[in-house]
């Protein structure tokens, strides 16, 4: 075969090959009488990976394309060319055509090992297990009755949640807000595309931190939007960058995460906050706040969120219960102006009729139950022990070779590597030895930085992982 991969190009080698094999049965570069080459002998030719043969042949089968029989090899599906004279869809010509853009392949790659591979995970952004309040949520469905109905919510969602939810939101971040100003989604990944969708338009400019998880997520340019980017510092954004970005490039909207970021875990000082309200107000420029981790200071002080210092409804709020109760709840909310509220709430009852009664009905009584305080405090403690531990860790295993700040809340730690290194080299030899993280660059234009995220195992394994990274980091 004197193909090759482009290894510079986004698409995964193995869609390259499957690809190519595609048209090479098309075009009779294949013949249907011969058998294609063995998975071994074409990983050697390519140099690539025998896993990587292995999931093209399982696409092209899964296509109908060709047929795998042990003793026989791989040979050209019959019914391609037999009596029935059928055509087969060329799917992975639609799978490149389709408006929606799919996550970066470094992104499958650290999603799809973690899942199918017994891996320590300093990767996910979720917690552990045994940090799930399982034993509370299990005594809500079994000793409480279901409140609400089976059938189709109202487009906000459970009127009961929302009512909750104003309560909760002016306790612990500070929010005045009432149930028509807020939306309840499938967690804030849903808020975020809905925003998008709704209030933005192809070839609209936004601002997003740098680093920030934004910056991966593919749904901003599969909406067309310009990106832009304001570096974050310890104690987050420049403010005055805002009026930079907005002569060059009037940017309609500003994504922030303030509160302890993904992934350098910083924490926005109030001076910041209210410079940029102000910016906010003089421009007209509306700010998407993100918050997952303002209920996880290490301190147990209350961070004062920039939704709570808004006096001019700038601000459209963004939260859920994944990051401090449980993932699988899919629990999410917005807050902002009703006007929003109700266009954002129109588009989502497009995509799904709704959210789910069932776990709205178990996200609201946990939340107006005491034991939602006995659980963040636990939480925090938790947390904060396996913080301890990874700094340990690397101070142990990675001296002199990595920076950090340390993080006083959240679940992650953004670390600079001080030496020179291949960076999918560092991680395809991190996995080799049972380990997997996020490279710097799926979340930054900077080069030579790594995310750990602590909250997903035990101190035990938090100790394990690092040790193994620098095995990897020192052998490359």
């Amino acid at each position: 075969m004197d193909w090759m991969p482009d290894r510079k190009a986004k698409k995964a080698i193995y869609k390259q090959l499957a690809e190519h094999i595609e048209k090479g049965i098309a075009d009779g570069t294949f013949p249907p009488d011969k058998p294609l080459p063995s998975e071994r002998a074409l990983a050697n030719a390519l140099h690539v990976n025998r896993s990587t043969v292995v999931n093209a042949y399982d696409e092209l089968q899964s296509m109908g394309l060709i047929e795998r029989n042990r003793g026989s090899g791989t040979t050209i599906s019959k019914d391609i060319w037999g009596i029935t004279k059928k055509r087969i869809p060329s799917w992975n010509r639609y799978i490149d055509a389709g408006s929606f853009l799919p996550n970066l392949p470094v992104t499958q790659k650290i999603r799809k090992e973690a899942i199918e591979h017994q891996l320590i995970n300093l990767a996910s952004g979720e917690l552990s297990e045994n940090l799930f309040p399982k034993s509370f949520l299990r005594e809500i469905t079994s000793t409480r009755s279901f409140i609400g109905s089976l059938g189709y919510d109202h487009p906000q969602g459970s009127e009961i949640l929302r009512t909750t939810l104003t309560k909760h939101v002016k306790e612990y971040r500070g929010i005045e807000a009432e149930p028509s100003s807020i939306l309840i989604t499938s967690g804030a990944q849903q808020a975020l595309h809905l925003i998008v969708q709704c209030l933005l338009k192809p070839g609209d400019a936004i601002a997003i931190e740098d680093p920030s998880y934004n910056y991966n997520l593919p749904f901003f340019k599969s909406a067309g939007i310009q990106v832009h980017y304001l570096p974050v510092g310890q104690d987050g954004i420049n403010p005055e960058e805002l009026h930079g970005l907005y002569k060059k490039h009037r940017i309609k909207m500003i994504f922030l995460n303030p509160n302890f970021q993904n992934p350098t875990g910083s924490l926005m000082n109030r001076k910041k906050r209210e410079a940029i309200l102000d910016i906010s107000s003089k421009l007209g420029i509306p700010v998407v706040e993100d918050d997952p981790y303002s209920l996880t200071a290490f301190s147990g002080e209350k961070i004062p969120t920039l939704k709570s210092l808004d006096k001019n409804g700038n601000v459209l709020y963004i939260s859920s219960l994944s990051k401090i109760v449980a993932s699988g709840l899919r629990i999410g909310w917005i807050i902002g102006p009703t006007s929003v509220i109700e266009r954002l709430s129109d588009a989502k009852q497009q995509i799904d009729f709704g959210h789910s009664s069932f776990t709205q009905w178990i996200a609201n009584d946990f939340l107006e139950s005491n034991n939602f305080d006995v659980h963040i405090k636990r939480l925090i403690k938790e947390l904060e022990k396996r913080r301890n531990r990874i700094i340990k860790s690397l101070d142990v295993y990675l001296k002199d070779q990595v920076e950090y700040s340390i993080p006083q809340g959240g679940i992650h730690i953004w670390c600079k590597i001080l030496k020179d290194y291949n960076e999918t080299q560092l991680l395809e030899e991190s996995i080799k030895r049972g380990v997997i993280y996020v490279p710097g660059s799926t979340m930054g234009s900077k080069n030579g930085y790594v995310r750990f995220t602590f909250a997903k195992e035990e101190e035990d394994s938090i100790d394990d992982g690092i040790q193994r990274f620098a095995e990897a980091l020192n052998f490359i």
